[in-house]
This record gives structure tokens, C-alpha cells and sequence, in this order.
């Protein structure tokens, strides 16, 4: 697979990413939308919902079955952020954490806004899907963080407390930026991380995450991804519970059959390092696709966050035709996603072969403006 921005792709190479991001965009939507309806519930109260073994197949939410949250929505805005930072990278402007606040601001919007009518030319296509105008319960912190033009930083972070999953649940795209190296991956989602979430959990859990994605999409093995996010970890003031909690994951592994209680016990409080040590574990002890995701869900804790995150560890791990087709036919937004995911794959392979002076782009190209 190339490893740098510009290397040639060979069919195959293109072939095989192409169906890792779409299995990442995908299988963070599917574990979203499974655990989106169970999110509120203890794990007793899912049982007494849904039987004994609790949660094994897409209920209704939002009116419907296959609805996404919050997350989903942040996760599509990241991919459009990420599009139009590539597409700028040869500028003298190029700074992708403002493209991804510009995008964020975007989502922000559809939640204030009755529809897309009004949007401007330069918002993009992304901002006129009319499905995304919908509150899908965002928290305080996201509406804060996005609240105003103001961009929070490394330096002034916003909600400098804030240790919540929302942040990380958002950060698996930066990890298919497959042509950066890994440290400028953790880099730039620990960037985007502070604009919400500005606690150095909340931060590094949101790096760790990306990275871990970034090895699956480059063709590692889960548990070598793990082991070098804890390497890049390692160097950054903060990172001990975030490192702890990945660890912990790796060692529950070895500790018997899988189970809620191993899963509620690495969620904790429900916090980002807490959701990313269990998603990383339902990855790693899960039979299949949908194993891991009913794994990931049926906890105390927040199942939409932990869905999402596992959702998308097991759509780069094995590519989209891993992922359950029944669950696929009823997921909403399904087109939009596959879109979304083939723009990116083919900036990505293709990108620098594509830019060219203004209207000489292809057609897809000019959807994301400059």
C-alpha cells in the first residue's frame, strides 16, 4: 500500500483502501445506529428490552430502525474537513485543523438550522443532505465547542475538563490518511480533539484512536496498531490513563471468555479512554462483525460511543464485506456514507493526479470547495 502523499497505487492497492474506508465509515455508522437506541439504558434494562442475551440485531430509534447519532454525523463532516484540507494542501494556507473546524461549524448548523435552503455554495454538498438536519443528542460540550467561530487549540483548548468519548468517536477518518506518518496522524486528531474536549484524556484517547485506525488501514494487525499508538503515546505529557486503559485492554483479552461485565468494567465511567480500551477490546475477542458490535453495546455505559468506535476498529481491520448486509440495507444515510468514502479514497489515491488549475478538476472535486 503507498505510504506517502503521491506514491503510485497499484488496482489492487486502490481496491483493498477503498473497501477499508468504506468499512470504516460504514461499521462506525452500523455500531452507532445498534447502539444508538440502548445508549440511556443499564445493561439490565437492555435485557429486560430485549431478552437475556440483550441486544442482537438493529431496534427503532429515532422513529425507525438503522438511525444514526451524533456521532455519525461528526464522523461525515471529519471525512469532508479532511477532503478539502488535501484538496489545499499545495496552498500557502493549508492548516487542517481549520478545515475540520470549518466542517465541525457545518455540523453545527444542521443543529440549529430547519434545513439546508439556506446554505451558501462553499458549504459544500455535505451541508445540503437534508437527513443530517436533526438533533441525534449531541452533548453541552459539543454545542459549546461549536457554538461560536472561536477555535479551540492545544494552547486554549475548549472545555478544558471535558474527558467524554464524543471527541474520539469523531477521529477515526484522521487515521485513513494513510500517506502521513503515524505521528502526524496523533497530531492532527489530538489537534481537532481540543476544539471540544480539551482534557488530555479526552485529547489522547481521540490521537490513540486515529492512530490505531491508521495501522488497520495501512494493513497492521490490530494488536500491532495498539502497540505502536502506545509507543507515540508514550512521549506526550498526559498520556498515562490513556495508556493504562489500552493496556488493560490487551490484558483483558487473556482473562477468559468475553463478557459485559469484562466490557463494563474497561468502560469505567464512560469516559474517552474508557470507551476506546473496550472498543479495542471488542475488536480484538469478537467472533465476526457482529459479535463484536453486540459485544461493544450491551454495557451500562454510552453504546452508541462504544458501537461506533468498534464499528469503525472492525471496518478497517476487515473492509466493508465484513460487515452485515442486513444491518447495511437498513442503515440510515447508507448512500450518502458510500459516497462520502469513495471522494476520499480516490483523493487519497489519486489526489495530486486530480488538482489542477481552477476548473480542470473533475466534477466530484469541485463538491468540495477550495
Amino acid at each position: 500500500m503507498a505510504t506517502t502523499t503521491g506514491a503510485v497505487w497499484g488496482r489492487a492497492e486502490q481496491q483493498d483502501f477503498r473497501s477499508r474506508v468504506r468499512g470504516t465509515l460504514l461499521g462506525a455508522a452500523v455500531g452507532d445506529a445498534l447502539g444508538g437506541p440502548v445508549d440511556a439504558l443499564t445493561l439490565e434494562e437492555i435485557r429486560a428490552a430485549h431478552g437475556p442475551e440483550g441486544l442482537l440485531d438493529l431496534t427503532a430509534g429515532h422513529g425507525r430502525r438503522g438511525t444514526i447519532t451524533h456521532h455519525t454525523q461528526l464522523t461525515l463532516f471529519s471525512v469532508d474537513g479532511l477532503i478539502r484540507a488535501q484538496v489545499r494542501r499545495d496552498t500557502g494556507a493549508w492548516h487542517p485543523p481549520t478545515d475540520l473546524h470549518r466542517a465541525y461549524l457545518r455540523w453545527a448548523a444542521t443543529q440549529r438550522d430547519w434545513g439546508p435552503d439556506e446554505r451558501r455554495a462553499e458549504d459544500g454538498w455535505l451541508a445540503r443532505e437534508e437527513w443530517l438536519y436533526a438533533r441525534r443528542g449531541p452533548s453541552r460540550s459539543l454545542l459549546i465547542g461549536f457554538g461560536d467561530d472561536k477555535m479551540g487549540t492545544l494552547d486554549k483548548p475548549k472545555n478544558p475538563a471535558e474527558r467524554g468519548p464524543e471527541a474520539v468517536a469523531r477521529s477515526a477518518p484522521f487515521g485513513l490518511l494513510v500517506g502521513w506518518e503515524p505521528q502526524l496522524v496523533v497530531q492532527l486528531a489530538v489537534e481537532c480533539a481540543a476544539q471540544t474536549h480539551g482534557h488530555p484524556v479526552g485529547c489522547l484517547s481521540a490521537g490513540a484512536y486515529a492512530v490505531i485506525v491508521h495501522g488497520l488501514a495501512r494493513g497492521e494487525s490490530l494488536d500491532g496498531a495498539v502497540q505502536q499508538a502506545l509507543a507515540l503515546l508514550a512521549v506526550r505529557p498526559g498520556h498515562q490513563p490513556v495508556s493504562d486503559a489500552l493496556q488493560h485492554a490487551l490484558g483483558a483479552v487473556r482473562q477468559g471468555m468475553p463478557s459485559p461485565a469484562r466490557v463494563e468494567e474497561l468502560t469505567g465511567d464512560g469516559t474517552a479512554d474508557g470507551l476506546l480500551a473496550a472498543a479495542v477490546y471488542c475488536a480484538l475477542v469478537g467472533e465476526d462483525v457482529r459479535h463484536g458490535l453486540c459485544l461493544a453495546v450491551n454495557q451500562s455505559g454510552p453504546s452508541a460511543a462504544a458501537g461506533a468506535l468498534t464499528g469503525a476498529l472492525l471496518g478497517a481491520l476487515h473492509g466493508e464485506t465484513a460487515l452485515p448486509p442486513a444491518w447495511l440495507a437498513e442503515l440510515e444515510g447508507r448512500p450518502t456514507i458510500l459516497e462520502l468514502a469513495d471522494d476520499f479514497a480516490m483523493e487519497m489515491t489519486q489526489g495530486p493526479a486530480l488538482h489542477g488549475p481552477a476548473g480542470s478538476a473533475p466534477g466530484w472535486l469541485a463538491r468540495y470547495p477550495r
